[in-house]
């Protein structure tokens, strides 16, 4: 881990650049039409996220928000993984920051005692693909997802992780 890498629970404070991050890989990297406002979740992150079995992290070099993963606690001891965003500069295998923000969110999965870890993503996000494949996320057809699960209109390839509990 790079020493100048922090992951650490979300803070009111920190909205304002997690917006500014997360619009950008959307709108500018891959071109996906989708304003903040498509995206109340973020002018609630802590009311929306951080209750129940839900959780919202960052990843900071330094006070800078590079990278954002969330858990929301969809019930029945299950998350949907969302927010996983990873500014470009600190993606890869020199700062590692999407493995320590999926390993933080996992690693909480695991202290709540939950089952299953749910995501969907767009066909555009190739590298997330392989990233959530390498990390033992097993591809799913949408039909095998819980009721639950929020689909978002963007997402057209869904996983799935069995959180492994120490017995």
């Amino acid at each position: 881990m790079n020493s100048s890498l922090s992951i650490r629970n979300y803070a009111d404070s920190d909205q304002k650049q997690i917006v500014q991050l997360i619009l950008h890989i959307q709108q500018q990297e891959y071109n996906i039409p989708i304003t903040k406002q498509d995206q109340p979740d973020l002018l609630s992150i802590q009311s929306f996220y951080q209750k129940g079995n839900g959780n919202f992290w960052v990843a900071c070099a330094g006070d800078q928000v590079v990278g954002t993963i969330a858990l929301l606690d969809i019930g029945n001891q299950q998350v949907a993984l969302r927010k996983m965003f990873v500014h470009s500069d600190y993606r890869g295998k020199v700062w590692n920051t999407a493995t320590l923000l999926l390993q933080q969110a996992i690693s909480w999965a695991t202290q709540q005692q939950l089952t299953h870890i749910y995501l969907g993503t767009t066909l555009q996000f190739i590298a997330a693909h392989r990233f959530y494949e390498k990390n033992s996320f097993q591809e799913i057809e949408v039909t095998q997802l819980p009721a639950s699960f929020p689909v978002m209109q963007v997402d057209k390839k869904f996983y799935q992780l069995s959180v492994i509990l120490d017995s």
